[in-house]
């Protein structure tokens, strides 16, 4: 019998037992923090698109509502500011990860929609105003986007709290040690449990 150097088969004996024990890492949840991450940032992202939506809505809702009485029209201004400030945030690159920015995204947007609700309640009384088509219209299309504004931010809280808990539970944290060190928690909105679970607005359009 021929005796084979066993030197030929060091690097295939090597790379064998490498793969084998890559194997079972897929089902270990070595790509759950980048697969979670994502999820929040696609989520992110969703939150973002609905804000915008709002925010091109106003300017013709605001000119929809010109025949409020003149004592009225502290509400259009308040509007009008609320969205200046809102839509002129710089939202940083980092706002994600970073608290402080995420409160100062959140307090404008929370200022622009109850001046929105501040004008919708003072439209009721100006019958003329609020029979109006266009007035109509922009309301139900405001309220659709506020509808869609609570569910995008309540699965962003939902992936958000999916990607920080896997951070620090086993064995999420061992992969973070080992794999991810520079991934941090991701920052959330601070907004009421109910508006979370169940997220529906009403602007007086249902009857």
């Amino acid at each position: 019998m021929v005796a084979f150097p066993s030197f030929r088969y060091g690097p295939f004996i090597a790379i064998l037992v490498v793969l084998i024990s890559i194997a079972p890492l897929a089902g270990c949840g070595v790509n759950n923090i980048p697969t979670y991450e994502n999820s929040a940032k696609a989520a992110w992202s969703e939150v973002l698109n609905q804000y915008k939506r709002r925010a091109d809505l106003i300017p013709n809702l605001v000119e929809s509502v010109k025949g409020f009485a003149e004592q009225e029209r502290k509400v259009l201004t308040d509007v009008v500011e609320a969205r200046a400030k809102a839509t002129s945030i710089q939202v940083p690159s980092d706002i994600l990860t970073n608290p402080e920015a995420m409160k100062k995204f959140q307090e404008a947007q929370n200022t622009l929609g109850g001046a929105l609700r501040q004008l919708l309640v003072v439209s009721e009384r100006y019958p003329d105003v609020k029979s109006g088509q266009n007035f109509l219209s922009l309301q139900q299309q405001l309220e659709g986007t506020e509808n869609r504004i609570a569910i995008a931010r309540r699965d962003y809280i939902q992936s958000v709290k999916v990607y920080n808990t896997e951070l620090v539970t086993i064995p999420g944290r061992w992969w973070k040690a080992f794999m991810y060190p520079s991934n941090k928690e991701l920052a959330t909105f601070d907004i009421p449990a109910e508006e979370v679970t169940t997220p529906k607005v009403d602007f007086g359009t249902k009857k």
